[in-house]
């Protein structure tokens, strides 16, 4: 399976958190799943660690990749379809996922009670 890992999934699978169930968890740990995080993702932690709201390490890009995780390109038609997107999430890094997720056709690993109104597969518990 191929999906999405939202940008909180990723972090807590790396930091080892408690928040991260175990059906999460184990959708991570399947060696058999492509699993990838969007470039957007990173360019969020980027801004948040700037800010002093996040604690990363300096080589996160590295890392996530050391752990298994594909980098998902943000392209000009992820871009686009985020216009056709009603503004049930305001967050502008998770609508780009969303828009990601519907272009690709692939779920998305997340916590986020607001992404499943936009009719996208969502995994988490």
């Amino acid at each position: 399976m191929r999906a999405l890992v939202d940008t909180h999934a990723v972090l807590w699978w790396l930091g080892n958190d408690a928040r991260l169930p175990a059906a999460a968890r184990a959708l991570i740990a399947e060696p058999e799943n492509e699993l990838l995080v969007s470039v957007a993702s990173l360019w969020e932690i980027a801004i948040k660690r700037k800010l002093g709201r996040l604690e990363v390490v300096d080589d996160l890009p590295q890392v996530i990749v050391r752990e298994g995780f594909r980098w998902l390109a943000v392209s000009p038609a992820h871009v686009w379809a985020v216009r056709n997107l009603e503004l049930h999430h305001r967050d502008p890094f998770d609508r780009l996922l969303v828009a990601q997720a519907s272009i690709e056709g692939i779920p998305v690993i997340s916590a986020d009670p607001r992404l499943p109104v936009y009719g996208i597969d969502v995994r988490w518990t």
